[in-house]
């Protein structure tokens, strides 16, 4: 099972979005679709999806929150023609955040965010190893900007199997704002792989719960270590959701939930349900009592 999985949250556009994804990449299909009935956000839809062999949920759960730029999906392209290929599928409705062509650090690159506004990274890659495919991308803007190393660092001691990649700094005066330090660094978590950077510009945005990271958790204990490590924000806890000391939004949560909340009836199910939303972290032990 995927230990980290990015979850994407939506007014009401989650399955539209997961099914035009699913057409853009080989190994890719729909998972798993689910509705939940009476939560705060009244009823909502869930959509497990895979791109190019990654999992990813995403929620239809009303307009609370909006994806930005601070993270992205990037993506390694094989060619040119494939690059070209994802720009002309994903800009309509869109909108360009770096123009496609060539740059300093690939010969054919886009940053494009989609119609949905999901914002994705093309580029072009000689060789594209496992586990780099489509990788997130985490850009320290605003106030926390010139902390990529510190968040770097961070991630590597919180996760097991973690380990620090690539990494390479701003020269002197090639950052506007004069706290960024990092320009690309790679993080590798769980046999996949994250870049983190700090925005050169500062930027006008930071990290929203539109985009977050589900941590699959097997027991409660790695659901209560988690928690104490990622957990920040005491007023964003709600429902397995928390905030770290950087403001990324993260949910601890068991591997087994869907199983956890569905019953044989419907009323069962529905109990589930309302003792699990009333929850800040997730008490398996309670759950199952029910």
């Amino acid at each position: 099972m995927q230990k980290i999985v990015p979850h994407l949250w939506y007014d009401k556009e989650a399955r539209d979005a997961a099914e035009f994804y699913v057409t853009l990449f080989e190994d890719s299909k729909i998972l798993n679709l689910n509705k939940i009935q009476d939560t705060p956000s009244g009823e909502v839809e869930i959509v497990d999806f895979m791109l190019s062999g990654m999992n990813f949920s995403a929620i239809s759960a009303g307009p609370y929150f909006t994806f930005n730029p601070s993270v992205s999906l990037m993506v390694s392209c094989k060619n040119a023609e494939e690059v070209d290929r994802l720009y002309k599928e994903l800009s309509p409705g869109g909108m360009d955040l770096m123009p496609l062509g060539g740059y300093p650090f690939s010969k054919r690159y886009a940053w494009v965010q989609d119609k949905f506004g999901l914002s994705w990274q093309l580029f072009l890659t000689e060789n594209i190893e496992s586990g780099k495919r489509i990788r997130p991308n985490l850009l320290f803007s605003q106030e926390v900007c010139g902390r990529a190393e510190e968040a770097l660092s961070f991630y590597a001691s919180v996760f097991e199997e973690a380990g620090k990649g690539f990494t390479n700094y701003y020269l002197e005066g090639e950052a506007f704002d004069k706290r960024a330090r990092i320009n690309y660094s790679e993080l590798n978590l769980f046999e996949k792989q994250f870049i983190l950077m700090d925005h050169g510009q500062g930027g006008d945005f930071t990290f929203s719960e539109a985009f977050s990271f589900m941590v699959m958790c097997k027991n409660q204990e790695e659901i209560d270590y988690y928690w104490e490590k990622l957990s920040y924000v005491p007023e964003a806890e709600q429902c397995g959701w928390i905030k770290d000391k950087f403001g990324l939004s993260w949910q601890i949560v068991p591997e087994n939930l869907n199983k956890l909340l569905s019953r044989e009836t419907e009323v069962e199910t529905k109990k589930a349900y309302e003792k699990f939303l009333k929850m800040k972290k997730i008490d398996i032990a309670a759950l199952k009592a029910l």
